[in-house]
């Protein structure tokens, strides 16, 4: 018994040393649409207490879209973002530093769906001129994907299309059925219950490899925590603590089965169908990442897409090893194999 009692006293010690080593213990974290399988690994860390175990007491907050999240962190009003890579690089074209630390999503996941009533008469993307389009919020990594293809098209993505932040979740989709927009550009499990409902037709597709390249030429990296880059400089315990916990999270996804994930995950994710998140999340597992790392490849690939339709960022000379690192999550890596 005393044995029993010493041996935990040398464990809560160490543990407790290892966390006293942290800079901070409270972290604010914004994000845009938090029930989207593109930041599973955030929730999955949350309900399963992974930030706890290394010390964190993690605040998020939940906002309609990528770009609204970042507006908070550059605002001062949350310290770190989940969200799309690419805005790293697209704020660095503005002079705002901001450093991409932990992966959680391989390839962009956002789809574009066309109203049913309306896709039969759709040939290409110029089809989309005269067309309201939902996406999670201006200026968000849905935007940019209906900029992307606008742009591929001839269209000028300011003057011939209306776009309509539509947020990701229930709001999206009563968006979309109630007709108050032409077409949709977001995230699972959105599109999926949409596709499935029949209320559109998918006419571009990041959720998978061949649809990603076909639109970007390469996979991008997509949903990730990034943070202003003296905040990472200034507190690279916690920018550890915070990738451990989400590497921890991407490689419990990768073993994961759609059930096990539906019972961690709150019920309101689910969008009161069990059935289609479960066949939703088989569909973008793929997409998600297996171990938080960062492809140079793709960082490269996102740098030159951007430069497709960013004026702002084929103008400026990017460094793009200030966008991103990946010391955290290969040590995080080898603490959690």
């Amino acid at each position: 018994m005393k044995r029993t009692v010493w041996i935990a006293a040398v464990l809560l010690c160490a543990s407790v040393a290892a966390h006293a080593q942290l800079e901070k213990r409270d972290v604010h974290i914004a994000v845009g649409g938090k029930s989207a399988f593109y930041y599973l690994p955030l929730t999955i860390a949350e309900q399963l207490g992974y930030f706890k175990d290394e010390g964190l007491e993690v605040k998020i907050s939940d906002f309609a879209g990528g770009a609204q999240a970042l507006r908070a962190v550059v605002g001062g009003s949350a310290e770190v973002v989940s969200g799309a890579y690419e805005h790293t690089i697209s704020m660095q074209a503005k002079k705002q530093y901001l450093t991409a630390f932990v992966l959680q999503g391989r390839l962009p996941q956002i789809a574009l769906g066309v109203a049913k009533e309306k896709a039969a008469g759709f040939r290409s993307y110029k089809d989309l001129k005269g067309m309201k389009i939902g996406v999670s919020a201006p200026g968000s990594s849905t935007h940019n994907l209906v900029k992307q293809l606008l742009t591929k098209a001839g269209l000028d993505p300011a003057r011939d299309v209306s776009i309509v932040g539509a947020g990701i979740g229930a709001t999206a989709i009563a968006a979309m059925k109630s007709r108050q927009i032409d077409a949709i550009a977001n995230v699972d499990p959105v599109m999926t219950k949409l596709e499935m409902d029949g209320d559109v037709v998918i006419v571009a597709d990041t959720r998978t490899l061949k649809g990603t390249q076909e639109i970007w030429g390469a996979p991008l990296p997509a949903g990730c925590l990034y943070a202003p880059e003296e905040f990472v400089k200034k507190y690279p315990n916690v920018a550890q603590a915070l990738a451990n916990a989400i590497v921890r999270a991407d490689k419990w996804i990768a073993r994961a089965s759609a059930t096990d994930v539906a019972k961690v995950v709150p019920e309101s994710y689910l969008l009161g169908d069990r059935a289609l998140y479960l066949f939703a999340f088989d569909k973008v597992k793929p997409a998600l990442s297996p171990d938080g790392l960062i492809s140079d490849a793709g960082a490269r690939a996102t740098l030159e897409a951007l430069r497709n339709f960013d004026p702002a960022v084929r103008e400026a000379q990017i460094d793009l090893a200030r966008t991103y690192t990946n010391e955290f999550a290969r040590k995080a890596n080898a603490k959690y194999k």
